[in-house]
């Protein structure tokens, strides 16, 4: 259980930050879950995972998806689900903060996502991020494009 004001996990990446609720160690496996704020022009490149179901409910603000080349404007209180292997992204287009509950199933990707904020190359070199994230997907079956 996290009460409110208690100190969660969090990640930096993509000009988001992202706060821990629960990981695959809290949920055996079953699922991760998140919360992203998105600031205006926040959101990470188009990706395609292969080993989990991702759902977002939209907090607060108004953040554009991207699902298999269909765009969704998406306000607070949107539901999206985007099956594995469906390419997706979002984008905060607006000039106001945005708020994302994510949902993982099953876990596991958590340790990419603690992987890709802790290598030192992609953030040393810009130019090569694209070939960066992929270095670090790969391994958990994601693919950025």
């Amino acid at each position: 259980m996290i009460k409110p004001g208690e100190k969660r996990k969090t990640i930096y990446g993509a000009g988001d930050e992202y706060y821990y609720f629960a990981t695959g160690k809290e949920t055996d496996g079953q699922y991760f879950f998140f919360e992203g704020v998105i600031p205006p022009g926040g959101g990470p490149p188009p990706h395609i995972q292969t080993r989990e179901e991702e759902a977002f409910y939209i907090l607060e603000g108004e953040i554009t998806f991207w699902v298999d080349d269909e765009q969704v404007v998406a306000p607070k209180g949107t539901y999206i689900n985007v099956p594995k292997g469906v390419k997706h992204n979002f984008k905060n287009q607006t000039t106001e903060v945005g708020r994302i509950l994510f949902f993982f199933a099953p876990a596991g990707i958590e340790r990419m996502f603690d992987e890709l904020v802790e290598d030192e190359e992609m953030a040393n070199n810009p130019d090569n991020l694209l070939e960066s994230l992929n270095a670090v997907g790969q391994k958990y079956g994601v693919t950025f494009l």
